[in-house]
């Protein structure tokens, strides 16, 4: 096969399959990327250029749209240079939201198209307005914005040849008719490499504190901290918790961006507001803020911890969760989907009410009181993320039947 990628931050949710078909030299792979994206290359990629700037459309509702056909328009001018090499891809792999890929077929009609269904946006059931302290006022305009995101995606849809979605929730909020072209396939964890380590240890503090297995170590991980993903929530657990546990501590990671929802107020971030919130109530010697850290360390803080805390908003699932499984980690968890898809309460994991600190809190004091309790759940955790999401065994298989297929015309 001939596959091109395409993502403005490649390789993305295509790491495994680029290197896997890279490394096969009866394949050969290209990906087309954003210029502004400085990761290393892990097979021939060319950049495309796109200032994304607010077009202030005469209708601003179409300022999304507006700006994934620019995008669009970018990719496809980068892919006309390949062309113009003698580049003729049997499969195209793209991410819906991006706009990216939307004018591909005009350029290689012939060619096979997968897209990344990553989400589809709805104004009530799923992420928007799921937070009443952050909800916008409630009036008959208020779910124009989610209709008017999903533009793109439709479309991207529309011209693809099928989708690929990593969660049965995911794939649920899709129209039914686009849900029919989209596969369920989870990009999957190396288990092998994500997996418990009684040796592993990290140290805080600037060194001076060693924390290993067994000892009351909290761990939150996010891309960014921010409500989608419960730092308000899981801040204010931190009174309860820290007052009842004198020796336990919390690792905090993640930046201070945004990923998904709304920015903070100006001059502000939503770590700063939360931490200022609950700051007079605890003793921050214990509270550590590591922001983002290299991979091996996040694996680390995994097989160490004894408490792992994942709040979401019913939105994309992370990576991070599934990793924590991996690494025998016990899972405390919103009852909020697709989480619920993965966490089955008391069997594999912990779930409590996302907007609950006090039952957020007694889980996790729960967990560093009576460890041996939470031993079964752990082992289950680590058992369900091999049969279900592990890279080389399910995931892999999955995809690379995917992609054959589409190279082969099949439906």
């Amino acid at each position: 096969m001939r596959i091109l990628f395409v993502h403005q931050n490649f390789p993305g949710q295509w790491v495994h399959l680029a290197r896997h078909y890279d490394a096969l030299p009866e394949h050969e792979v290209v990906a087309i990327r954003h210029s502004a994206n400085k990761r290393p290359d892990i097979v021939r990629t060319i950049d495309y250029d796109f200032a994304e700037t607010r077009p202030n459309c005469i209708y601003p509702l179409g300022d999304h749209f507006a700006v994934r056909t620019g995008r669009a328009a970018a990719v496809a001018d980068a892919a006309q240079k390949l062309k113009d090499e003698g580049f003729y891809p049997d499969v195209i792999a793209g991410h819906a939201g991006w706009g990216e890929t939307l004018f591909l077929k005009e350029i290689f009609p012939d060619a096979r198209q997968i897209v990344y269904a990553e989400f589809f946006y709805r104004s009530t059931g799923a992420d928007a307005n799921f937070d009443p302290e952050f909800a916008a006022p409630a009036d008959h305009r208020s779910g124009y914005g989610s209709v008017a995101r999903n533009a793109a995606m439709v479309a991207a849809l529309a011209y693809a040849d099928r989708g690929l979605a990593p969660t049965e929730w995911q794939r649920s909020v899709y129209e039914p008719m686009l849900r029919e072209r989209i596969e369920v396939i989870h990009d999957g964890v190396d288990t092998n490499l994500v997996k418990p380590d009684d040796k592993a240890f990290i140290k805080l503090a600037k060194g001076t504190i060693t924390m290993k297995p067994g000892d009351e170590l909290i761990t939150f991980v996010n891309r960014n901290l921010e409500p989608y993903r419960g730092y308000h929530q899981m801040m204010r657990a931190l009174p309860k918790i820290l007052a009842e546990r004198p020796n336990a501590r919390i690792v905090i990671v993640g930046g201070d961006s945004v990923s998904y929802g709304k920015p903070a107020p100006k001059g502000k971030t939503w770590r700063q507001i939360f931490f200022e919130e609950v700051k007079d109530r605890i003793d921050v010697s214990r509270v550590h803020f590591v922001g983002k850290v290299p991979y091996p360390l996040f694996l680390n803080l995994l097989q160490v911890s004894a408490a792992h805390v994942y709040l979401t908003y019913p939105f994309v699932l992370s990576w991070s969760m599934i990793e924590a499984m991996s690494a025998g980690c016990l899972v405390i968890g919103s009852k909020t989907a697709p989480v619920e898809e993965v966490i089955r309460d008391g069997e594999n994991g912990v779930l409590v009410d996302f907007f609950d600190p006090d039952a957020i809190a007694n889980a996790v004091i729960d967990a560093l009181k009576r460890p041996q309790r939470y031993k079964k759940m752990r082992a289950r955790a680590r058992k369900d993320a091999i049969a279900g999401y592990d890279l080389k065994t399910v995931s892999m298989p999955k995809l690379t039947d995917l992609f054959e297929r589409m190279a082969a015309g099949k439906a």
